[in-house]
């Protein structure tokens, strides 16, 4: 039988971190740890307001459900993943939480890791992670880049000085620069500044509209030459076939697709329509950065830079190489958790 424990943490940031929904100082996130005879798997999820879901609202929920997840038989994370989604429609994050401290779970249990698990190879040439700079006066981002050396960095913009930030940017470094509007453009503005951004060489641009503006985001994917990665408009599988229409590709973020298992099929499902793939973070601390890592092979880009931008972590055992992450070889997500939790 499983046993299962929970905390609600508030973890601080470097930075204030602004985009363009709002400002916050601290990510809220919630852990699990399932259990089973010794051996002990944890998951994360991060709490986003856009998303509204609440630390508090997973911790209720997984008290009104945890007799019957403690009852399963971890025989199979897929299994047990599809357990959840039907028990718990309603809060994928929770889902995502719990399916990866299964798959953590299952991996010390046949000692293996998650990567070896999932039966994903090894590549030379691992993406490297970028680092985020959120919305701020153009001398803060300056100095936050200045202080922070990357050879990508995400920038995000939203406001009314987008092209003046990017130029400056631009002039400071000659890293790989990706921007995120977090739907914060209108599609004339986002026309406006496509040809600068196209100049100052931008690898990639996040959910330039709001997500209702699918025939606008159409158009605007057809004069860009930079890609268009869809983050808010792609939350799970179902929203694939829309975005294959409307983006050149698509960010797949573990908490709001609800986990490991679902995130794999949603990367299968982007392959066949030809689409790019990041794998995204919700600033998550190492526990959740570290599945992200070991699906990182799969993918073209990786922002999974939530240990970089927090002042404190949650666990260790991830090791980051000239902005790479190293997939760790230990059994499970392959990292050790704080004693403090």
């Amino acid at each position: 039988m499983l046993s299962i424990q929970y905390w609600q943490k508030e973890l601080a940031f470097e930075f204030p971190f602004t985009i363009s929904k709002g400002t916050k100082t601290h990510q809220p996130t919630f852990i699990v740890e399932l259990g089973w005879r010794g051996l002990k798997g944890y998951g994360e999820a991060p709490a986003i307001s856009y998303y509204d879901i609440t630390t508090r609202q997973m911790a209720d929920d997984l008290e009104k459900y945890k007799t019957a997840i403690e009852r399963f038989s971890l025989m199979d994370p897929k299994r047990f993943w599809h357990f959840l989604h039907h028990l718990i429609p309603g809060n994928p994050f929770l889902v995502c939480a719990l399916d990866m401290a299964a798959w953590d779970l299952f991996g010390k249990m046949r000692k293996q890791s998650l990567r070896d698990l999932l039966q994903i190879q090894p590549t030379f040439s691992p993406p490297l992670t970028d680092y985020t700079i959120g919305i701020d006066s153009k001398e803060m981002m300056l100095q936050k880049l200045r202080q922070n050396p990357a050879p990508v960095y995400k920038i995000k913009l939203g406001g009314m000085h987008d092209l003046e930030i990017i130029e400056a940017i631009r002039k400071e470094t000659t890293a790989a620069i990706r921007v995120d509007a977090n739907a914060g453009w209108t599609y004339d503005e986002a026309k406006e500044i496509l040809p600068a951004l196209t100049l100052f060489g931008v690898e990639l641009i996040e959910q330039p509209l709001p997500i209702e503006q699918w025939t606008d985001m159409q158009a605007l994917k057809s004069i860009s030459s930079i890609p268009m990665i869809a983050d808010e408009s792609c939350v799970n599988a179902k929203d694939i076939e829309h975005c294959a229409e409307s983006f050149h590709g698509i960010n797949i973020k573990l908490t709001k697709c609800s986990g490991i298992t679902p995130a794999m099929e949603m990367i299968a499902s982007a392959r066949k329509k030809g689409l790019k793939i990041m794998l995204g973070c919700m600033n998550e601390s190492s526990i959740g950065t570290a599945a992200m890592v070991h699906l990182s092979p799969l993918v073209d880009y990786l922002d999974a830079d939530g240990p970089l931008l927090l002042k404190e972590d949650l666990a260790t055992g991830l090791l980051l190489e000239n902005h790479a992450w190293q997939i760790p070889s230990g059994h499970g997500l392959g990292i050790q958790i704080n004693n403090d939790l």
